[in-house]
């Protein structure tokens, strides 16, 4: 494998002229801590050459930067994903083929590869507790691919996920037997391939968002997705909101950060009122 480049060092001694000049102004009073806290949410980022890793996403956005492998050689995976253990983040790859895949397998000792998913997950050094809940609903079991980059990605977020497969609507009675499920959920990922109705049925008998995906499963008129994309566009159910073909990632990354937010919580306990 081909060493990881250095960091640049011009850029590099302008961060730590900027992180004195920081720190400093906080130690004066001149700076707030937590004006001092939005100006670190733009640096840094480490040149490999070939990509620009960002270690500060995390604070700017509440989670790491993650990997799309895809098209990236494995040698390129795995220097980004060494840069990004070796600051003790949390490292979760997407799209990985099974060659790059085993090489993270053993290169991690931690390492968490779903091959259905096309995932591999390294955890961080600290792994919260999951929290809330989030409903991943796949249409068919071909779906199921797309569905686990989903719930590989919300539970990598800190979210409780459950699963539920292969309850399309040539079958609707067998949605409708989780629906205690998908009521007590702050967010469900519909996943759904041929005509993509099920993410408005969802969205009908729900009262919280629902993060649709449409996957490139069905025959020829499907056209690999996009019949089930501007169906699930020109849904009929309020609250229903779209991402891109087989992008199980983006679905599952929303309806994480939709789980986590304060909102979610209050609603997921009982209403106080004063006596």
């Amino acid at each position: 494998m081909a060493s990881a480049a250095a960091v640049d060092p011009a850029f590099l001694a302008m961060d730590q002229k900027q992180l004195r000049h920081l720190l400093e102004q906080v130690a004066t009073g001149d700076l707030a801590p937590s004006e001092a806290l939005e100006r670190l949410k733009n640096l840094p980022f480490e040149n490999l050459g070939f990509a620009h890793v960002d270690h500060h996403r995390a604070l700017r956005t509440g989670f790491p930067e993650v990997i799309f492998a895809q098209g990236k050689t494995c040698e390129q995976v795995l220097a980004i994903a060494e840069r990004i253990t070796e600051h003790g983040a949390q490292m979760l790859a997407t799209r990985v083929e099974a060659a790059t895949a085993q090489a993270l397998v053993e290169r991690f000792d931690r390492a968490e590869h779903d091959p259905l998913a096309r995932t591999v997950l390294v955890p961080g050094a600290e792994q919260p507790a999951p929290e809330g809940l989030v409903a991943v609903v796949a249409a068919g079991t071909s779906d199921l691919p797309v569905a686990r980059e989903a719930v590989v990605t919300a539970r990598a977020m800190g979210a409780h996920v459950e699963e539920v497969c292969d309850v399309g609507v040539a079958g609707l009675h067998r949605l409708l037997a989780y629906r205690d499920l998908l009521q007590q959920a702050r967010a469900i990922v519909v996943v759904a391939g041929m005509e993509g109705a099920l993410a408005s049925v969802v969205g009908g008998l729900v009262d919280i968002p629902v993060v649709a995906v449409p996957t490139s499963v069905g025959y020829g008129a499907s056209f690999h997705g996009l019949a089930a994309l501007l169906a699930m566009l020109n849904s009929c159910a309020a609250g229903v909101v779209v991402v891109n073909i087989d992008n199980g990632f983006g679905a599952g990354y929303a309806a994480a950060q939709i789980n986590r937010r304060p909102s979610a919580e209050l609603r997921s306990k009982p209403s106080q009122r004063p006596e």
